[in-house]
Formats: C-alpha cells, sequence, structure tokens
C-alpha cells in the first residue's frame, strides 16, 4: 500500500468551491455538543482552505437518522460551535433534503474564505447506498472535493465515494493524511521491535486483523474478552467468561501461525475474576490461566499487566486497538491503564486504533502521550487488515 494520495496542498483552491467531507459525528446532549475532539481534528484543513481562498462547503453525517429528517440529528449546533471556534460564521444550510433551496442560495452567496455547512448527508436514504442522484447534487454545489473524515473512510457512501465521479479534482485533507501517514508508515515500514496489541470483547471482530498482524509484527499481545477463546483453545478452564465456540480452531490456528513466523504470542498468564457482571463485583485473581467454574475473567492479572508492559516497553512501534478488561468498572480498569501507562512511557512510536481505547487513553489523561490517536474505530481495523478504503481509494493520486 502506498499513499501517494493528492492533498489539499497539491492543488489551487482560491476562488473555487471545494466540497469538503468532514467527520462532524459528535455526541449530542439536548442540542449541546459534549465532546468537540472531532471538530478540532477537523480545524487545520477548513483554516488551510479559508487562509488560501477557498469557498468552503462543508458536509458530515451525524448518528443514524436512516434517510429521515430528525430534527435531533440536525447539524445546527456544529455550525454554531464551528462558527466560535473559527472566529467567523460558518452559514448553517438547513434543508432536510441537504441540497435544497437554502444551500444553492447560500453557496451562491460565497466570497473566498467563507464557510457553509450542509445539514446531515443523512438525511437522505441515498447516501448509504452511494446512490448516483444524490452524489450528482452534492458535486453540484462545489468543483473540488477533499475527504477529511477517516472515521467513515470505509463505507462506500455518497458523500466519500460517489461525488468523486462527478468532480476532477479530489483530494485528502490534512486529518486523513496523518492517518495514512501514521497506520501506514506502522503497518508498512514499522521501527522495530513492532508490537500490536488487541483487546475487546470479540475475536470475530478481529479475525482478519489477528491474520494480518502477525505476517508482520514481531510481538502480537492478546487481552480482552477475545483472549479467553485463546486460553481455551489451549485447554484451559475460563469459567463463565466470554468464549466464541466456533472460533476455538481459528484461535488454534493463529498460535500456530505465530509459531512458524518466529512472532511472540502473548496471552494472559493471570487474570482478574469475579463473580458477575458488575461493577462492584469483588475482584479476584487466579493463580494461573484457570478460572474457576462460576465465575468470569473481566480484566487481566497483574502479572500479565507486568508482562504486557514490559513487551511494550522494548518496543519501537506500537498499536493499541481494544481494552484489556471492562474498563468502565473501576474494579477491572487496571489491566488497560497499565498498558496505557506503558505506551505513555515507552520510546517508541506510539498509535491507538480508535474506539474504545481512544476514549480509554483519554479518559485516562494519556492522550498527549501517543503519538497518534486514530478518529475512525472501523476504519483504522480495516485498514490494519489490510483492507483498501474506499474513501480513501476514490482520491485522486499524485
Amino acid at each position: 500500500m502506498k499513499f501517494n494520495k493528492k492533498t489539499v496542498e497539491d492543488i489551487q483552491v482560491k476562488g473555487k468551491k471545494v466540497l469538503v467531507r468532514c467527520d462532524f459525528n459528535v455526541p449530542l446532549k439536548n442540542e449541546v455538543i459534549t465532546d468537540d475532539n472531532r471538530l478540532v481534528g477537523a480545524m487545520p484543513t477548513i483554516k488551510y482552505l479559508i487562509n488560501n481562498g477557498a469557498k468552503v462547503i462543508l458536509c458530515s453525517h451525524l448518528g443514524k437518522p436512516k434517510g429521515e429528517a430528525k430534527p435531533e440529528l440536525s447539524l445546527a449546533p456544529v455550525a454554531k460551535r464551528l462558527s466560535e471556534m473559527l472566529g467567523k460564521e460558518v452559514v448553517f444550510a438547513a434543508d432536510n433534503n441537504v441540497v435544497g433551496e437554502n444551500a444553492k442560495a447560500a453557496v451562491e452567496k460565497l466570497k473566498d474564505g467563507d464557510v457553509v455547512l450542509l445539514e446531515n448527508t443523512r438525511y437522505r436514504k441515498e447516501e448509504t447506498k452511494n446512490e448516483d442522484n444524490y452524489s450528482k447534487e452534492l458535486a453540484s454545489l462545489g468543483e473540488i472535493f477533499v475527504n477529511d473524515a477517516f472515521g467513515t473512510a470505509h463505507r462506500a457512501h455518497c458523500s466519500t465515494v460517489g461525488v468523486t465521479k462527478f468532480l476532477k479534482e479530489s483530494v485528502c485533507g490534512y486529518l486523513i493524511q496523518k492517518e495514512l501517514e501514521f497506520l501506514g508508515n506502522a503497518v508498512e515500514n514499522p521501527q522495530r521491535p513492532f508490537v500490536a496489541i488487541l483487546g475487546g470483547a470479540k475475536v470475530s471482530d478481529k479475525l482478519g486483523v489477528i491474520n494480518n498482524l502477525l505476517e508482520k509484527v514481531d510481538t502480537l499481545i492478546i487481552g480482552g474478552g477475545m483472549a479467553y477463546t485463546f486460553l481455551k483453545a489451549l485447554g484451559h478452564e475460563i469459567g463463565k467468561s466470554l468464549l466464541e465456540e466456533d472460533k476455538i480452531e481459528y484461535a488454534k490456528e493463529m498460535m500456530k501461525k505465530a509459531e512458524e513466523k518466529g512472532v511472540k504470542l502473548l496471552l494472559p498468564i493471570d487474570i482478574t475474576y469475579a463473580e458477575k457482571f458488575d461493577e462492584n463485583a469483588e475482584p479476584k485473581i487466579s493463580e494461573g490461566r484457570d478460572i474457576p467454574a462460576d465465575f468470569m475473567g473481566l480484566d487481566i492479572g497483574p502479572k500479565t499487566a507486568e508482562l504486557f508492559s514490559e513487551a511494550i516497553k522494548d518496543a519501537k512501534t506500537v498499536i493499541w486497538n481494544g481494552p484489556m478488561g471492562v474498563f468502565e468498572f473501576a474494579n477491572f480498569a487496571k489491566g488497560t491503564i497499565a498498558v496505557a501507562k506503558a505506551m505513555a512511557e515507552a520510546d517508541a512510536t506510539t498509535i491507538i486504533g480508535g474506539g474504545d481505547s481512544a476514549s480509554a487513553v483519554n479518559n485516562l489523561g494519556f492522550g498527549d502521550k501517543m503519538t497518534h490517536i486514530s478518529t475512525g474505530g472501523g476504519a483504522s481495523l480495516e485498514f490494519l487488515e489490510g483492507i483498501e478504503l474506499p474513501g480513501i481509494a476514490a482520491l485522486n493520486d499524485k
């Protein structure tokens, strides 16, 4: 995978109408944005376009309106917040059909450096089906397309892929460029030792990722709920822990593959378990890898946390996707905290693959110690799997 896609800096934007697909899928409570990280992430691209005299037309989805205009999923609060962040008005085009009278009039009035935000692209059911009629309408507003929404780059929708058919120039913004640089280099050209840490509940979510990473890493660490299927495959008693019966054979194959490739595959050597899935459940720690019959594993144990941390300390490149336990329960967050801390202290390129690990790292206050925190959970997983992302494939090559 070579990342030679054109970026905003490779084209002339002055006086041009530039349609920018951002990721403004932010959490809202009573129409107030509770976390504006994604807006902050979009700033470099938007500011570059404003400063270089483009006529900027922003678009994004928010939540899952499923093709209907749902007022609680309107992007109006985003326009308001963006105006504050940019110190200039972001005109909101309130059309339930997204490309309507308001949008057309607002775009018509744009002067160089002005900004318009369209309504939620998923108010139209054509969006997720990538239908040409809607792609064409969106494209008709602009002359150049910039995709800066890595979080949806793995989806072929009208506003991520369809529009590129109807506009001559399609390039990436700074956010996508940064994602490709970090994730791409880490996977294709890592400084070694290269360690990948996978956690989260299910093996089935990470089948392709495990398989692909075993071709590339020096050490693969498996924690979280998915570890129990591997422990079961080794013949251990896992009590009532999460288990994917139908993935036991796969786990065996992967352990064999690791051996053949000379990859160290680290699994928990002790487990923090409890009687029930409850934040007030009393945590107990296993001696070895077996858990008593009526209990369930909810986190890695202290010896495992030490083992994993040691492997991270010696690494030069570390990628992490998925927590080590039920980190939203304080009693079962120790493993996740230990991994985050080891990464924060490591003298390495450290990359967090979006999703739960990103929120864990940010909530624990280690965010600024990481080299890169990906903005797309699903997209970064598919990327680590070696799958070409449609939203990126559709952009012009350099």
